[in-house]
């Protein structure tokens, strides 16, 4: 009888597990942003009593679907039959999946990168999407006319199509009102979740083989004109010569007008850029570094603030969108303009400089909230309350 009671109560907590799918195509192909987010989001919701299927057009990149830890409550989907490549895939993702998720006894579909299929409200199979900024709306000359207008047709079927939205910064949830007229009950903000090995304890210095200066602030992310490196480069001028710039991140053709002033300006040899670094470098960079900089004019989030404060570095950053909101109090921000106020600033958190482990202190406590188990438990409460009876 006693045996027979336990296997029931194993039955039955294993039949009330929710079933749950994601658009998995950006967690297995994504090495940035959009990737780091559902990876670690699926990585910890793992934890909890939820049954996953990750949905993916193809096997995407071995190191990032490794990244995805081994959990009997985990499995992957892909389209078991896709003769037309590339094309196919899109197709499959957009138009042909819902079919899959109503054949595999989906309840709720999850869009981790801002983007729902047509159908899944018709389907009764509830949908939560993720919206991560709306840069694209706000400041379209960052993009080419035909991505302009292929994001915003995405945005405007996906927020007819939702059951409810998840937003990352309050600032995407204003965007999301302003620019999507959405009603404010239909959005939760939840922050991003930070990796675990962004500490000082996560890195491992047996995978850093790279020379770095002595002394170095730290930039990480694509080097694009949004994201207005230029200004911290520029700040340099300003800036002991002893301290250096690292810029870790993938080149677009703007990173022709930042080499361009480094050679007019001969910092050749204060500035740094790296690229295609590997996961395991990546925390090395943060725990070797003196400060965190991060000029970008527009963000939805920002999550190399949080995995540089989570580092033990003080932070530098811009006003304008919601750099405030992942940095908190204690970093400093900065006109997206003002080159002189941006040195000011980062004099203010280099080594040796009053208040400065203070403010790193305070920091961390207040990155805190951007912890992974807690995001997922918001994530895990609003599944259960969108599958209320």
């Amino acid at each position: 009888m006693f045996v027979f009671s336990v296997f029931y109560c194993i039955f039955a907590v294993e039949m009330d597990r929710k079933l749950i799918g994601f658009d998995a195509k950006r967690v297995f192909s994504n090495s940035t942003g959009l990737g780091s987010y559902g990876r670690t989001l699926i990585n910890t919701l793992a934890a909890l009593p939820l049954e996953l299927r990750l949905y993916a057009p193809d096997h995407g990149i071995c190191f990032l679907r490794r990244q995805i830890k081994r959990s009997d409550n985990i499995r992957t989907a892909y389209p078991r039959h896709l003769p037309f490549g590339k094309l196919s895939k899109a197709l499959w993702r957009t138009f042909f999946i819902v079919r899959r998720l109503k054949q595999d006894g989906i309840q709720l579909y999850h869009g981790l990168s801002g983007e729902l299929p047509v159908g899944i409200r018709k389907s009764g199979i509830k949908s939560v999407v993720t919206i991560h900024d709306l840069i694209f709306l706000r400041h379209p000359e960052y993009y080419n006319w035909f991505d302009v207008n292929i994001y915003t047709w995405k945005f405007r079927r996906t927020i007819r199509e939702a059951d409810h939205i998840i937003a990352i910064s309050e600032c995407t949830k204003r965007d999301i009102i302003d620019l999507g007229g959405v009603d404010e009950d239909r959005i939760s903000v939840i922050y991003q979740g930070c990796a675990p090995r962004f500490t000082p304890e996560g890195s491992d210095p047996a995978f850093f083989q790279l020379v770095v200066p002595d002394r170095y602030l730290l930039y990480v992310g694509t080097i694009e004109r949004r994201k207005n490196v230029l200004l911290a480069v520029k700040a340099l001028l300003h800036l002991p010569e002893e301290v250096s710039l690292v810029i870790v991140g993938r080149q677009t053709a703007y990173y022709e007008e930042v080499f361009d002033f480094i050679w007019e300006h001969r910092l050749e040899e204060r500035v740094r850029f790296f690229h295609n670094i590997t996961d395991e470098q990546l925390p090395e960079f943060y725990s070797r570094a003196e400060a965190f900089v991060y000029p970008s004019r527009y963000e939805g989030f920002g999550i190399p603030i949080i995995e540089a404060i989570n580092s033990g570095l003080p932070v530098v950053a811009c006003t304008g969108s919601c750099l405030e909101e992942a940095g908190g109090p204690d970093s400093l921000y900065v006109d997206p303009d003002d080159i002189e106020g941006f040195a000011e600033a980062i004099k203010q958190v280099l080594q040796g400089a009053e208040g400065r482990e203070e403010r790193i202190r305070r920091s961390q406590q207040y990155v805190r909230r951007f912890e992974g188990a807690d995001v997922a438990r918001q994530v895990y409460d609003l599944y259960n309350k969108l599958l209320e009876p």
